[in-house]
């Protein structure tokens, strides 16, 4: 599925393999069909905070999304501008209340659980206290979020997270649970609706073709 990038500049995408923030606009990108060129950003190496790149997205953050002439450096604006510029198929569904809880899940994942997992914080926590401290704060994050997920979605939530078709709040969740899972072992039995919602992704190559061990950058073994 080609959309209408087709013939002009590509855009490009700053990405980190691992970052869940990449991973929700990987997931935009493929399922719009818009062809891209991937730049990688290597955080553990500290290319973030290369003058170059500081440039594109003076936060020192990924993704950084440039088309043409604009830059945008959020994931969340990054994926709204791609779903008014290529509108098919919609990130939102035209329901208000599905709408809404959308934008909910959305938000428990990009304000109430990844920034607690975000590197920075978590190398911050395992440098001043210990390692141990930082497992349990990771995990507490999640946790905490996941259980009010679970408690958001369990009532609307279909083949995925609210109904059979895939919205914002899907994007938000697949990166969220795979790093819950394969980052920081998290149990997921507690949560059987977000468990469902992920096995659904793990059938769909929209999902599979953006994960971070399929980018260029991630390493040979993982």
């Amino acid at each position: 599925m080609a959309h209408a990038n087709s013939g002009a500049e590509k855009l490009k995408l700053y990405s980190y393999w691992r970052s869940s923030c990449a991973h929700r606009v990987r997931i935009a990108l493929t399922l719009k069909g818009i062809d891209y060129e991937y730049i990688p950003v290597n955080l553990l190496k500290g290319d973030q905070f290369d003058p170059d790149f500081k440039k594109i997205n003076p936060m020192g953050t990924v993704p950084a999304l440039v088309d043409g002439g604009v830059v945008i450096n959020d994931s969340f604006a990054i994926i709204m501008y791609l779903d008014e510029k290529y509108p098919e198929p919609p990130l939102l569904p035209r329901d208000l209340h599905k709408r809404a809880v959308n934008y909910q899940a959305m938000s428990i994942v990009l304000s109430g659980i990844q920034p607690h997992q975000n590197l920075a914080v978590i190398r911050y926590i395992e440098e001043k206290v210990n390692a141990e401290e930082k497992t349990s704060w990771v995990n507490n994050a999640i946790n905490k979020g996941f259980t009010a997920l679970e408690k958001l979605l369990v009532s609307c939530a279909g083949k995925h997270a609210t109904g059979d078709e895939i919205y914002l709040a899907d994007l938000f969740l697949a990166p969220q649970i795979h790093g819950a899972i394969n980052r920081f072992q998290i149990n997921m039995e507690p949560y059987p609706t977000l468990a469902k919602c992920y096995e659904s992704y793990n059938d769909l190559p929209v999902f599979q073709n953006a994960l971070p061990e399929k980018q260029p950058d991630a390493p040979s073994t993982i």
